[in-house]
């Protein structure tokens, strides 16, 4: 299985490419410009990998919920490449993708609040529960709320405790004071990346569960940003 993985949602820019077993990976802690890197980022990717976009399987990408115009970059990309190679896309959460890192990088850890920082003193979160596989399965639906109204759900009362993970808790020190006492550990510097959301993708790109370029759509979670991403064109040189 070939697959490219590519995200923008948030401050880190990351791309990964699976090629049969094997990772290749770059990312960027930007505070702006992903759009200036990300398609060199894919390009240096393919070039080391010696592969072209119509070697791949797939192109997945996250879908959000994270920064307008990483979000809409993320998708128009995806887009783009897959329109150009005749490729099926698949979307991954954000939060599912950066509680998939966390399980990943601590054995220990079986449960998962993820929350970044959605800006106007907001945050994205979603609680997810490793399953028997080691995925990161959504415990209850995401959503956008203020710092002092993020909960946990009922049925986590005990052990384990949670992770508290995502740039949420780093911007707003109300989250871990509202929360602190309910979690295992907290780590604010913790951001969602390529590599997690084609792991994430696998099982739907090995089942051939794949959407045509023109759904790989943005998810916002907020009710007033509505408008889909518009598909931008190949590289032409990818």
């Amino acid at each position: 299985m070939k697959v490219l993985a590519l995200d923008t949602a948030t401050e880190n820019c990351s791309v990964a490419l699976f090629i049969n077993g094997r990772w290749l990976e770059r990312e960027q802690l930007l505070g702006r410009g992903a759009a200036e890197v990300i398609l060199p980022m894919v390009e240096a990717l393919f070039a080391e990998a010696g592969l072209g976009l119509r070697d791949l399987d797939a192109v997945v990408f996250g879908r959000g919920p994270g920064g307008f115009t990483g979000v809409r970059l993320a998708a128009s990309v995806t887009q783009g490449l897959a329109f150009g190679a005749g490729l099926g896309v698949v979307g991954v959460s954000d939060l599912q993708a950066l509680a998939q890192r966390a399980m990943r990088e601590d054995p220990h850890c079986q449960r998962v609040l993820a929350c970044t920082d959605a800006r106007m003193h907001e945050v994205y979160c979603g609680t997810f529960e490793r399953d028997p596989t080691g995925v990161a399965r959504a415990a209850a639906a995401e959503r956008v709320a203020a710092p002092q109204r993020v909960s946990l759900p009922q049925a986590w009362a005990g052990a384990p405790r949670p992770f508290g993970v995502g740039s949420g808790f780093a911007a707003y020190p109300e989250l871990t004071a509202a929360l602190g006492g309910q979690l295992a550990q907290i780590r604010g510097n913790l951001w969602p990346r390529a590599r997690e959301i084609a792991e994430l993708a696998m099982a739907e790109v090995a089942a051939g569960h794949l959407e045509p370029p023109e759904r790989a759509l943005p998810v916002y979670l907020r009710d007033d940003v509505t408008q889909p991403a518009r598909a931008a064109p190949p590289a032409s040189s990818i």
